[in-house]
């Protein structure tokens, strides 16, 4: 039996802990307060780490796992192993929506997704699972398929 979980060693699978959950402390949510991290395991082995960035004009505001997907792309990263994410609530809580989207355009479907609540229990699914029949780059077709495409990037 292999002690790997979604092909992660049992010290990665530490690490995401320390490190997803540490990164809810960074979240900066005055109105809401409802205080988020996410974590992400890059292929290097690298980490990158972010919370939710809130906004008085709500729907400006940046969820926790997009802070990292942007972080990483912005740091030149991207192949990654898994992503995270930690609330202080039970049970755990999802990406929504535009964070599976946004995971989704750079991420395998087979990417695991862990999910943490506030006691430290999580679950875990694939992005594939959490986002099923789902569109991402690979559906589009090639740029030089596209009208009007002129051979520029």
């Amino acid at each position: 039996m292999s002690d790997l979980v979604h092909g992660l060693t049992q010290a990665e699978l530490r690490e995401l802990k320390t490190r997803v959950v540490a990164a809810k402390s960074v979240a900066y949510c005055p109105y809401s307060n409802f205080h988020v991290g996410a974590a992400i395991l890059c292929e290097d082995g690298s980490w990158i780490t972010g919370g939710n960035v809130e906004n008085a004009s709500y729907p400006i505001s940046t969820c926790a796992e997009r802070t990292v997907i942007v972080k990483a792309i912005s740091e030149g990263k991207r192949k990654f192993r898994a992503l995270a994410v930690a609330t202080d609530v039970s049970s755990p809580a999802s990406p929504c929506g535009m964070c599976r989207q946004a995971i989704r355009e750079f991420c395998s479907l087979d990417i695991p997704i862990f999910m943490y609540d506030k006691n430290g229990e999580y679950i875990v699914k694939t992005l594939e699972e959490l986002l099923p029949m789902s569109f991402g780059p690979d559906t589009l077709p090639p740029p030089s398929e596209l009208p009007g495409y002129d051979g520029k990037k």
